[in-house]
């Protein structure tokens, strides 16, 4: 596996620590790949804590294989390498990995294990295409989730980092073909599970919330602290998915099927009728941290995160994320 490249200060250095064992040295020249490294294992695996393990699991095995470590590779190729299949030696173990059946009328299906990635921990250069927003958002994630995982890594490999067809087979030890085979049922497959309205993945990406997309955020924040549920629907368009994770058999395909549900789950009556929220972004998207005051409790506590996808001043996609009890994402655990 080789890159058309000189040899360059990172693969001197790491070449270098390698040989000394100097862990300290090793740590410092890879630790600079440790957020995109982190990313390409979130889109692999769609869940934030097992990309964190699996990024670290990166590092331990570089350490373990360093010395054959040659530099005829870029180091950030050959990291990617040990990334790709540490993330795909994890899924050969992990059978429920996969996405189930909505349990809805319609073909729908869910990614249970599906985490937000907070936008704090993203790589910071912009330019990135590791950090595009359009394949940073839930539902491109999820979309990928459809994919066997061999035919996921070449769909990232190829058509999120844009690398040639010949890099992505040398990382995955495949032949060009087949890696061109993959990569072109991997396409239909993606297509056919994205939300219609995103269905174009590779032009160029926006990177900044817009002004309207914070501004139904705040709106859905005083909603629920106002109890207002004629408000809250009016965000909501009409052909709006919902689900609400990690529970299974909750995705709606309409703004009043959602509704219905939060109503029937007691949104607004007695105990969930005390409410504050924070503005953050996940996923390169607007979302909604909710604190629930319960009668008995003199604070408001970490209730929920929801992700919204919002088009033309409507929420379009919401995703919500059970947040009860434990710590999450760096959030405040308390207001």
């Amino acid at each position: 596996m080789t890159d058309a490249r000189p040899l360059g200060a990172d693969e001197a250095a790491f070449i270098a620590a390698a040989r000394a064992g100097d862990a300290a040295q090793f740590a410092l020249v890879t630790e600079r790949h440790r957020r995109e490294l982190q990313v390409h294992c979130y889109r692999m695996l769609a869940n934030y804590e097992d990309a964190q393990d699996m990024t670290q699991e990166t590092f331990l095995r570089a350490w373990h294989k360093r010395e054959s470590f040659k530099g005829h590779a870029a180091l950030r190729t050959w990291l990617y390498r040990i990334a790709t299949n540490a993330c795909l030696d994890f899924l050969d173990k992990h059978n429920d990995r996969t996405p189930v059946p909505s349990g809805l009328a319609d073909p729908a299906s869910e990614v249970l294990y599906l985490q937000p990635y907070p936008d704090r921990v993203l790589p910071e250069d912009p330019q990135e295409a590791v950090v595009a927003r359009e394949t940073i958002e839930l539902a491109f994630i999820v979309a990928v989730q459809h994919l066997p995982p061999r035919q996921r890594a070449v769909f990232i490999l190829r058509d999120v980092l844009g690398w040639p067809a010949s890099k992505a087979a040398d990382v995955l030890e495949l032949t060009v073909a087949s890696v061109t085979s993959a990569l072109q049922r991997a396409r239909v497959t993606v297509r056919g599970q994205l939300p219609d309205r995103r269905l174009d993945w590779r032009s160029p990406a926006t990177h900044e919330l817009s002004d309207g997309e914070r501004g139904v955020v705040k709106s859905y924040i005083d909603a629920h602290v106002r109890n207002d549920l004629d408000g809250l629907t009016s965000l909501l368009r009409d052909d709006l998915r919902f689900a609400m994770l990690p529970e299974s058999g909750t995705t709606s395909v309409t703004a009043e099927d959602a509704v219905d549900g939060w109503v029937a789950g007691g949104l607004f009556q007695r105990g969930y009728d005390d409410w504050r929220g924070t503005t953050t972004t996940l996923n390169r998207m607007p979302a909604a941290a909710l604190y629930r005051r319960t009668p008995d409790d003199p604070e408001y506590r970490l209730f929920a995160v929801a992700v919204l996808h919002i088009v033309d001043g409507r929420i379009a996609e919401l995703t919500g994320f059970d947040a009860t009890g434990k710590p999450w994402l760096d959030l405040p655990p308390t207001l």
